[in-house]
């Protein structure tokens, strides 16, 4: 096991975040460089993964990430580390936040029609990071209005998320003022939309989808008689606003572009999970039959889920022979397919699978979960932890990688790295207690001189930096 990664130091230490930064009273140095936006971003993003709104769906999370990619590839800067993430929440909202963090709302991934619709909504948020909006904002601040990082990290969450959340997240006349200040003006908005729409044009999605978008959002918004969705109201959508998106486009051909699978199955996968069992089951099954709309593929993708819900193993393997000869080569369908594998309990089977399946799909977290947990299952911890070590390689802050790890170790009785795993999952979640206790824990269960004085090197780390939250609150 390695030591913390310096990431993880930055991210969880206030005091990190707020050493060496401008006098934010003084608006010719109230400037953010990229380092300290991205070190704004990592505090939201730990009070979002301690929040039950974060939705832990790697293969919702990884799609996101796929489309957001192809996107920011084409950005003014294609080399910064974007992470996209889904947020449990059927309201409609999208959201971005200081050094390449943007969260999108299940709701949202509902109401968009097609890939191109939520590309926009991605484009227009990428656009608002490479233009470096919330750094702008923060440099015409006026008055000694910023503590810390911190506190504006609880505001951005709160600005641009849940109105709710943010009631929750703040409070105080001081931190009110703040979110008050982190609105993207008229002039943010529409270079957002403008250079979405170039990314959206160089990455080859449907430009006309943007328009379209906005046009339906706000005609719901008249229906709803001013209960506007949140998206309405973070990124406020204007007749101007969508007329300017319109002549900018007006020369650009309508791509008629097909959907990609994974669009239509993370699609139903919500739907799913929205619906009660049965409620799901009849769903699909009335889909399917009257064969009226949407993508068959995806429906008996619904189906299954439905179903193994159910615990109808016998129909879902029935449905899945089915799936599996119409579907095409599919990471998400190759996962559902090792689900019913397992739910059957025919382990041999099942481990060839996902063995195959994990070499054709290597980056897609959900079959690696899979076939860890099969590994762990059948007595076979050493494959499990060589496998999750490789992974975790890849993927420093995934804590299912180091929860999975730390299971393969405490098969194997390698307690002090079993804690050491642990630590480092507590940690990344931002519930630095837990992961003090955990690295106890792996000091109590001895080890050599290397391991004992990593230990010891994490232990003050995450002292000093617990010490400093609770100096902060």
């Amino acid at each position: 096991m390695k030591k913390l990664p310096v990431l993880l130091l930055l991210c969880l230490s206030p005091l990190a975040i707020g050493e060496g930064l401008p006098d934010l009273g003084d608006i010719s140095q109230a400037t953010l460089t990229p380092v300290q936006e991205r070190q704004i971003g990592q505090q939201s993003m730990l009070q979002i993964r301690l929040s039950r709104q974060f939705l832990d769906d790697s293969e919702i999370n990884d799609y996101l990430n796929q489309i957001g990619d192809r996107l920011v590839e084409n950005s003014t800067e294609p080399s910064l580390n974007f992470e996209f993430f889904a947020v449990d929440d059927y309201t409609v909202n999208a959201f971005a936040m200081p050094g390449g963090f943007v969260g999108v709302n299940t709701g949202l991934l509902l109401i968009t029609q097609n890939e191109s619709e939520l590309a926009s909504v991605l484009g227009h948020e990428i656009s608002h990071v490479t233009q470096h909006h919330y750094a702008r904002m923060l440099s015409g601040q006026k008055g000694d209005t910023m503590a810390s990082m911190a506190a504006i990290a609880l505001a951005i969450l709160a600005a641009r998320n849940n109105p709710a959340m943010g009631e929750a997240a703040i409070v105080g006349t001081q931190a009110r003022a703040i979110q008050k200040e982190l609105d993207f003006t008229r002039e943010h908005e529409q270079e957002a939309d403008r250079l979405g729409l170039r990314l959206m044009e160089k990455s080859g999605f449907n430009t006309h989808a943007m328009p379209e978008f906005l046009e339906r959002l706000q005609h719901a918004t008249r229906l709803l008689e001013g209960n506007a969705p949140n998206y309405m109201r973070t990124h406020p959508i204007t007749s101007e606003r969508i007329a300017d998106i319109e002549n900018r486009i007006s020369k650009q051909p309508y791509l008629l572009l097909p959907d990609s699978l994974d669009f239509q199955l993370v699609r139903t996968k919500l739907i799913a999970a929205q619906k009660t069992t049965a409620d799901a089951v009849s769903y699909f099954d009335h889909a399917l039959t009257d064969q009226k709309f949407g993508n068959p593929v995806a429906q008996r993708y619904g189906l299954i889920l439905a179903l193994l819900r159910s615990n109808d193993v016998a129909r879902a393997t029935r449905e899945m022979q089915i799936l599996h000869s119409q579907a095409e080569d599919n990471a998400m369908v190759d996962t559902l397919e090792g689900r019913v594998k397992q739910a059957a309990h025919n382990d041999a089977d099942t481990l060839a699978f996902y063995r195959t399946a994990v070499q054709n799909h290597p980056h897609h977290r959900a079959l690696v979960y899979a076939y860890a947990e099969e590994l762990l299952q059948t007595n076979q911890a050493q494959a499990a932890s060589k496998l999750l070590g490789e992974k975790i390689s890849n993927y420093s802050d995934d804590t299912t990688l180091y929860q999975l790890q730390a299971r393969s170790f405490a098969k194997l009785g390698k307690h002090l790295e079993e804690h050491q795993a642990l630590a480092y999952s507590y940690a990344w979640q931002g519930n630095l207690p837990a992961a003090i206790e955990q690295l106890e824990l792996a000091r109590q269960a001895g080890g050599s001189f290397y391991q004992l004085s990593s230990i010891e090197s994490d232990l003050r780390d995450l002292h000093e930096m617990a010490d400093e939250q609770r100096g902060g609150k």
